[in-house]
């Protein structure tokens, strides 16, 4: 256990295992959140209520729901990595900017603290690509870049 900590720069199969832990972490919510809005899964608002609370149309509650479960997904999984990182990208900015803003920072208080997090990390994973733990390796090399 203390070789893992002894070296200042960690080992390639220290950052794949840290890639896979943040994937696993940031990909549940998505999944979760976007089965809430696109399913009314756990007790979520469905389409329609997802909509109608930020003031869309349906087809944005759609479109959101979608972006978010096949964010999680290919997050997940690392099948169209970076496809997903820019869709949970555009939702977090868009709730970021279209709900969060007015409340500040703080999430106690509906604030951007946990949209900014989850859109950073997405930023973070469109630049490193998943890690050699996830499915991508076993992709086609014209799949493995997306």
């Amino acid at each position: 256990m203390n070789a893992l900590f002894q070296s200042s720069a960690p080992s390639s199969s220290q950052l794949n295992a840290a890639l896979l832990i943040l994937r696993v972490a940031s990909a549940l919510a998505f999944l979760f959140h976007g089965s809430a809005i696109l399913f009314g899964a756990f007790g979520g608002f469905g389409p329609a209520g997802f909509a109608a609370y930020i003031h869309m149309p349906v087809a944005v509650g759609y479109l959101v729901g979608l972006a978010q479960l096949a964010g999680g997904l290919a997050i997940l999984s690392g099948v169209l990595f970076r496809v997903g990182a820019v869709s949970v990208i555009i939702v977090m900015l868009g709730a970021i900017f279209l709900v969060h803003v007015p409340h500040g920072f703080d999430i106690a208080k509906g604030g951007l603290e946990y949209a900014l997090t989850q859109c950073l990390l997405a930023v973070a994973f469109l630049l490193t690509g998943p890690g050699d733990y996830s499915l991508n390796p076993s992709l086609p090399a014209s799949f493995r870049k997306l």
